[in-house]
Order: structure tokens, then C-alpha cells, then sequence
């Protein structure tokens, strides 16, 4: 028995202590193994996993429109407050690919990103037939683009609006109204100012947004610095723009808003967005879950389109208006163009006050991203962002009639997605389930090995008590000794004890 238990306890202790030191190894090397296959998988490279989604995004990515119609536009050439209503969405199945990809000998890579659309009936409310009443944001536009110049050329326009049958509202399709329709007034415009609208063809609000691209852009490939992955090193050749009136504002910051260098911290992100001419800086809200993938949730400050008077560091994209919305007519042909969160969600309330039909809510009108923080993959994201035109009667041009300044929204958009199916699979399998498991089988193997060497020494214990219990004696001998007479014989025969007592 004793063999038997000194047996079991060297073999528990060895166990134990394979156990404790392979749980060791996996809590010194563990956290490197994983770093390293997320370096390998984030990279911008061929062989990783994230390449492939990087080069052309495979899950579904929609961009939702929402357009504001006026519901009182005679009322608004009086000086009544305008009356809005929503419409939509009108919902379209985004497409983006990466071209002309170069790798650069010094870490980075160059590519052009190219974006299609296609209408998705089944998803919206409503047809691109559809009419709409909105302001004719080309007439009112250039209307405020003339207001200082001398009055015979606003009147020489406000004639040739009149020959043109231009008002400053419009009824056109949904279709028209996005994607473009022929107006003779660009080729007036051009002829009486020109250069004031440098462009030809048709006009559409967001005619540049379909089978188009957003610039050349190099980034960095991570393959010599990690840290570094996807952070922008340049936008079309240049390392700053020069639309805005600071440094600090004009800096291309962060990524190009696809991915982010991995181990992320909850703190802030940025990226550089070619639509918004700026680069933009997203604030750590809250910690998560996507579909078992752990997030950190980023959206954007109340700074973000704060004023220069709210918030200093935004003097560089002034002249400024109420806080809440960003002027980009300096990006936008000079046009008084301003973006801003769907219905003036965090801006100041004046701005909702002055029309009617607003409802802003975080719900439906704050944008945000949910990043992996390991990977600095986005699980799910929905930009939303707001145009809107300033509107004023302009002395001269008698079809901007009696319209009291407002800034007016014309249109809001989300670009949603979310990953799904089996690239969801292959990456929470790749980057989520076995750097998890890794993470865990070294708390188990230590877990196993502690109470295995405990045991071990237990049996052992066991062990030496049960032998000392049985340390060799003759069981025979008498425990007093045998008491001897001076006359007793120290040898006798066996025949002696018979006869003594006989004769006794």
C-alpha cells in the first residue's frame, strides 16, 4: 500500500508540476503569442487576414439619405419660418475597391479606393421618382456668392434668372436632386462671374459620391512599426490641406477611417475625411460587445463643430456661425455649404428653433464606431453627418424675395455597416477565440497544477507515516525480560519443564 501511494504521488507531482510550468510558460509567452499573430493579421499584407478586407470591403455597407422637404417655401420667400419634414431614407448598397496599390520601401502604401452605389428599393421608403420641394440650391447659393458684388451684376442675374424661369425653390425628382440634372444656369453664372462655379455638367448634391474615388492616399503598411498601421502619410501628395485658416486644423491626422493600429486604448481615435475636408477626432464613450467581439464604443465631442468662441482650437475653420455646425465653404467652391449632425443633434438650439420639423436624438443622429480594441478593426459603424445651405434675401436679385438668414438643412446621410457571416466567423475564430483561449489555458494548466502538487505531497505524507508504523520487530518476543536464578542452568534440555512439573 505504501509503494502503491509513493507511486501515485510521484506521478501527481509530476503532473503537477508539468502542469504549473506549462501554465507558466503560457502566462510569460502567452501575451506575446497573441501580439504576434495580431501584428501578423493587421498588417497591410498580402498573406494577412485583414488584407482582403482592407483591399475590398466584403460585408454589407449601405448609405441611407434622408432629404428635407419644405412644406411652406411662399411662406419662406415672405420671411416665415420654413416648415420641414423628412423623407425617406433612400437607401443605397455601397461598393468600395482599392486600385493602383503600391508598396513604398519606406513602409508605406499607395492606393485610390473607388465607391459605388446602387439603389435598394426593398430597403427605402419611397423612389427616386419621386418630386420633392426644395430650395434650388444652385441659384440661392450663387445668390449669396454675389452678395457683394456691385448691384448692376446682381441685377444682371436676377434678369437672367428671370429668363430662365429659375425661382428659389424647385419641385424635382429624388433622382434630379442627388445624382444630377442639366442646368442652364451654370453656363449663365459662368458667363456673367466667371469661375464663380468652376464646373461643368450636371448638378446633383451628391454627384461626386457614385463611381467616383476620395483621393490618393498613403498609408502606412505596419511592416516595420506596427504602431503605425493605416495612419495616413499623406492625402493626394500632401501631408496638410490648406482649406482652413490654422495649422492645427489643416494636419491629416489619424487613419483614413477603414482601420486603426491594434491594442487600441479607450481614449480617443482619428481619422481624415476627404468629404468633410478635415481630419476628425472621435472620443471613447464605452465599452462592449459585437456579436461576441469585444469593442470599445467612439463617438463624436460636443467640440467637434463647436465655434471658434466655444472652442479655441476651431478658429482655424471659421468665420463661424452658432456652434453645432462646421463652415466648408472654403472646400466647397466657396458656396455657404455647412455640415453638421443630423437635426442639429448637439449644436446649439437656435439653430433647431429656427425651422420646424426637428427632432434630434442621439438614437438616430449620433455617429459612431465600435472597434475591436486588439485589432483595431471596426465591428460596426454609422457615420451620420448633415448639409445644410445658408439662405438669405440678397438686395438685388429679387428671387431670394424677403428670406430671413437661416441655416437650412437640404439632406443627412448615414454610411452603416457592420461585419457579418463568415468573415465575422474567420476573424472572431482567428483574432477573438484562440488568443482567448491561449488566455485561459494558462490559468487552467496553473489552476490543475497547484492542487496536483499539493495532493502529490499529501500521498507522500501518507506514505512515510504508513512505513514508520511498520518499521521491523519480532512480534514473538516477550516485552519483559525473562527473569534468571543464580542456580538456573543456562542451558537445558527440553525434558526438564515436563519433569519438574510432575513431581510437583
Amino acid at each position: 500500500m505504501a509503494a502503491a501511494r509513493r507511486r501515485a504521488a510521484v506521478g501527481l507531482g509530476l503532473a503537477g508540476a508539468a502542469c504549473a510550468l506549462l501554465g507558466v510558460c503560457l502566462l510569460l509567452a502567452g501575451p506575446a503569442i497573441v501580439k504576434e499573430q495580431v501584428v501578423k493579421n493587421v498588417r497591410i499584407d498580402p498573406s494577412s487576414i485583414s488584407f482582403g478586407m482592407w483591399k475590398d470591403i466584403p460585408v454589407p455597407f449601405y448609405l441611407s439619405v434622408h432629404l428635407f422637404e419644405v412644406l411652406n417655401p411662399n411662406e419662406v420667400l415672405e420671411g416665415g419660418k420654413p416648415i420641414l419634414t423628412q423623407r425617406g431614407p433612400y437607401v443605397y448598397r455601397e461598393f468600395r475597391y482599392k486600385t493602383n496599390i503600391t508598396f513604398h520601401d519606406n513602409d508605406t502604401v499607395s492606393y485610390v479606393e473607388y465607391r459605388k452605389l446602387f439603389f435598394q428599393p426593398d430597403l427605402s421608403n419611397g423612389t427616386e421618382d419621386e418630386y420633392i420641394v426644395m430650395p434650388n440650391i444652385l441659384m440661392l447659393g450663387a445668390s449669396v456668392m454675389m452678395e457683394n458684388l456691385p448691384n448692376f451684376v446682381k441685377l444682371l442675374l436676377s434678369g437672367a434668372l428671370a429668363g430662365l424661369k429659375q425661382e428659389a425653390f424647385m419641385n424635382r425628382t429624388v433622382g434630379d436632386i442627388l445624382w444630377g440634372y442639366d442646368d442652364p444656369l451654370l453656363d449663365t453664372i459662368n458667363t456673367i462671374v466667371p469661375g464663380l462655379i468652376p464646373f461643368k455638367g450636371k448638378f446633383g448634391m451628391l454627384i461626386g459620391f457614385n463611381n467616383s474615388n476620395s483621393g490618393l492616399f498613403t498609408v502606412y503598411t505596419g511592416m516595420k512599426n506596427i504602431s503605425r498601421v493605416h495612419m495616413v502619410d499623406s492625402w493626394n501628395g500632401l501631408k496638410k490641406v490648406n482649406y482652413w485658416r490654422s495649422t492645427g486644423c489643416n494636419m491629416i491626422n489619424g487613419t483614413a477611417g477603414e482601420m486603426w493600429p491594434p491594442f487600441m486604448s479607450p481614449t480617443s481615435l482619428e481619422f481624415y475625411s476627404p468629404d468633410a475636408c478635415r481630419s476628425m477626432t472621435l472620443v471613447y464613450e464605452q465599452s462592449g460587445e459585437f456579436k461576441g467581439v469585444p469593442t470599445y464604443r467612439f463617438v463624436a465631442p460636443k467640440t467637434l463643430f463647436a465655434n471658434g468662441t466655444d472652442y479655441p482650437p476651431n478658429e482655424g475653420f471659421c468665420p463661424c456661425r452658432q456652434s453645432g455646425i462646421q463652415n466648408v465653404s472654403t472646400c466647397r467652391l466657396n458656396a455657404p455649404m455647412f455640415i453638421s449632425h443630423p437635426h442639429f443633434y448637439n449644436a446649439d438650439p437656435s439653430l433647431v428653433n429656427a425651422v420646424e420639423g426637428l427632432h434630434p436624438s442621439k438614437e438616430h443622429h449620433a455617429l459612431f464606431l465600435d472597434v475591436h480594441p486588439m485589432t483595431g478593426v471596426p465591428m460596426n459603424c454609422s457615420i451620420r453627418l448633415q448639409l445644410n445651405q445658408y439662405l438669405k434675401q440678397v438686395s438685388g436679385i429679387i428671387q431670394t424675395g424677403k428670406i430671413k438668414p437661416v441655416v437650412l438643412p437640404l439632406l443627412w446621410f448615414a454610411e452603416s455597416g457592420y461585419i457579418e457571416g463568415s468573415v465575422l466567423k474567420q476573424f472572431y475564430t482567428s483574432l477573438v477565440l484562440i488568443p482567448s483561449i491561449l488566455d485561459y489555458l494558462q490559468y487552467i494548466f496553473l489552476g490543475l497544477g497547484v492542487p496536483l502538487i499539493i495532493s502529490a505531497a499529501v500521498l507522500m505524507m501518507m506514505s512515510q507515516r504508513s512505513a514508520d508504523e511498520k518499521s521491523p520487530r519480532d512480534p514473538a518476543t516477550p516485552s519483559t525480560p525473562p527473569q534468571f536464578s543464580e542456580t538456573t542452568p543456562l542451558l537445558q534440555d527440553a525434558s526438564t519443564p515436563c519433569q519438574d512439573a510432575a513431581e510437583a
